[in-house]
C-alpha cells in the first residue's frame, strides 16, 4: 500500500489541502478487513469570517477541534449522517476540509452491505455514504490519518492534473465566499454533483 501522507500536508490553508487531497487514497481499517477509496471532491472551511464554517459560529465544540492539531479527524452529525473533515492550519487558526465522494477500491462488497445498496455509482458519492459504508463516526472523532497505526489513514496513491480539477461553490450552503472552495474530479462518476 501507498505511503501516508505527510503530517505536515495538513499545516496548510485549507484550499490547498483540499485541492491536494485530491486523489489520494483514504483507508479504513476495519477488523482484518481495508475499506478504501480514492477522494475525488472536497470542500475547504475557514474560521470566523466563512459564514459556512461551524468555527463563525459562536463557541462550540466543533470549533474548538478546528483550532486544534491538524490532521486529525473531525466528525460530527449533520441531518442524520456522520460527516468526515480533516483538520488543517496550525494551531490555533481554526480550519478544515470536508471530505465529499470517493471512488470505491478496496472492501467494495463490505461497503455495499454497511449501505445496504448494489449501486457502485451511489456507493460512496457524498459525504453521509461514504461514512455509512466505511462505518466512519463519532468514535473516529480525533484520531491522527497521518499515523501507520489509526483506523483511519489518509495515503498517497494518484495525482489528479489541474486540467482535470473542478471547482464550485460549496453544496448545501446557505451564505458562501465569493471563491469556489469545492473540488472535484472532472468526469469522474462517484462525484456527487458535476
Amino acid at each position: 500500500m501507498a505511503g501516508l501522507v505527510e503530517h505536515e500536508f495538513y499545516f496548510r490553508d485549507p484550499e490547498t489541502v483540499a485541492r491536494g487531497l485530491l486523489g489520494k487514497l483514504l483507508v479504513r481499517r476495519l477488523g482484518g478487513e481495508v475499506l478504501s477509496g480514492i477522494i475525488v471532491e472536497t470542500e475547504a472551511y475557514y474560521g470566523d469570517d466563512d459564514p459556512a464554517s461551524w468555527a463563525s459560529k459562536g463557541d462550540n465544540w466543533i470549533r474548538r477541534v478546528m483550532f486544534g492539531e491538524p490532521g486529525r479527524t473531525l466528525i460530527y452529525m449533520v441531518h442524520g449522517h456522520w460527516l468526515l473533515n480533516i483538520v488543517t492550519m496550525p494551531p490555533g487558526m481554526p480550519s478544515g476540509v470536508l471530505i465529499r465522494a470517493l471512488e470505491p477500491v478496496s472492501g467494495i462488497e463490505t461497503m455495499m452491505r454497511n449501505r445496504g445498496v448494489r449501486d457502485l455509482k451511489r456507493l460512496t458519492s457524498g459525504p453521509g455514504r461514504l461514512t455509512k459504508a466505511l462505518k466512519i463516526d463519532k468514535k473516529l472523532h480525533g484520531l491522527p490519518v497521518f499515523s501507520p497505526r489509526s483506523p483511519i489513514q489518509i495515503r498517497h496513491y494518484r495525482n489528479v492534473p489541474d486540467e482535470l480539477v473542478g471547482r464550485s461553490g460549496r453544496i448545501g450552503v446557505k451564505h458562501d465566499l465569493e471563491r469556489p472552495l469545492r473540488f472535484y474530479v472532472k468526469g469522474n462518476p462517484y462525484v456527487s454533483r458535476p
